[in-house]
């Protein structure tokens, strides 16, 4: 379903609004400036529609006429914000499904920022996944802001299970709290030629109405790294706010099976589906009608001329059926 036309971020997965939609109303209200939003050019039409039907008429729009990843992403929001405000980072695919939690761990960790520490959000972990990277927390620098001992890149199973048994690691979830000034600071020392690209960008780009279009030839010169390898990792006063706040990146079906709300069968359907005599499966029907009867532990999704069915637990190998449609 998520495609380069139309990925992940904007469709409706987990409610009627869509992942960006989402998003953005998380980060809503007075306490929040307006939203600036770093995404793909060919996406602008869809996010602007998206953002003003839920309100949100008023946002900065940057969009990047090359991908190169998150790090360079946020040093050009950095440098389109003011320089002393306060940037709440966060990817808009992610299910947050305790809000008030995430508001309780931001205004935690706003004493620091407001010092000058770059702030990470750490997931407390339940289960010893090998799909994400971890984080290890070190000593309180704060009521519940931990100094970051150090990332942990994706691990194998047996390290993720003595670091969930262990309780001081956290699941890393590309969520961050900084002052821009912050940031570019320290992506002046760790990063300066990236720091100049995103610079050179914006100075030689457009900017019409509320979309700036930074200059592709400058920006494409910028190395292409993550924010944890580019800054975060690298910083010296890096922090960790712990919480539980119902999580998720959404990386699969099995996880959006986990996330949905069930019938008393287990059953996660949406679309018109006709389900008899079946157990714990999750069905998506899009403009076709889907029948099961008698099957469990499935996961079915039909979108237009596609229908996908697999076992529920094989949802990962979805790649794999990426590439062989390719070929």
């Amino acid at each position: 379903m998520s495609t380069p036309e139309k990925p992940k971020q904007l469709l409706a997965l987990t409610a009627d609004e869509t992942m960006l939609q989402l998003t953005a109303q998380r980060a809503a209200g007075e306490t929040f400036g307006p939203p600036i939003v770093v995404a793909n050019a060919r996406h602008a039409d869809e996010i602007e529609a998206q953002l003003a039907g839920v309100g949100l008429i008023e946002h900065k729009l940057i969009l990047e006429p090359v991908a190169r990843n998150t790090a360079p992403a946020i040093a050009l929001a950095a440098l389109a914000a003011d320089e002393d405000a306060v940037l709440l980072v966060m990817p808009s695919d992610h299910v947050i499904a305790d809000t008030p939690a995430f508001h309780a761990a931001i205004d935690a960790a706003l004493p620091m920022v407001e010092q000058g520490w770059l702030v990470t959000f750490g997931i407390e972990p339940h289960a010893p996944e090998t799909g994400y990277g971890w984080i290890h927390v070190g000593e309180a620098i704060g009521p519940r802001v931990h100094r970051v001992a150090r990332f942990v890149e994706k691990p194998p199973r047996d390290r993720a299970e003595a670091m969930l048994a262990a309780g001081d690691h956290v699941w890393n979830g590309g969520i961050f709290l900084f002052r821009a000034d912050a940031f570019l600071g320290a992506l002046s020392v760790h990063a300066p030629d990236m720091l100049h690209a995103a610079q050179q960008a914006l100075l030689k780009g457009e900017t019409q109405g509320m979309r700036l279009h930074p200059d592709q030839d400058a920006f494409a010169a910028s190395p292409s790294e993550s924010v944890d390898y580019a800054v975060m990792e690298k910083a010296e006063r890096v922090a960790v706010v712990p919480v539980s706040m119902g999580w998720s990146d959404l990386g699969s079906w099995d996880a959006l099976h986990e996330l949905s709300a069930c019938d008393a069968n287990g059953n996660a359907c949406k679309g018109d589906v006709v389900a008899v005599e079946t157990e714990n499966c999750l069905v998506q029907a899009d403009g076709v009608r889907v029948a099961l009867v008698g099957v469990t532990d499935l996961i079915v999704v039909a979108n237009g001329k596609d229908v996908l069915v697999m076992p529920r637990g094989r949802s990962q190998e979805v790649k794999k059926l990426i590439e062989a449609m390719k070929d």
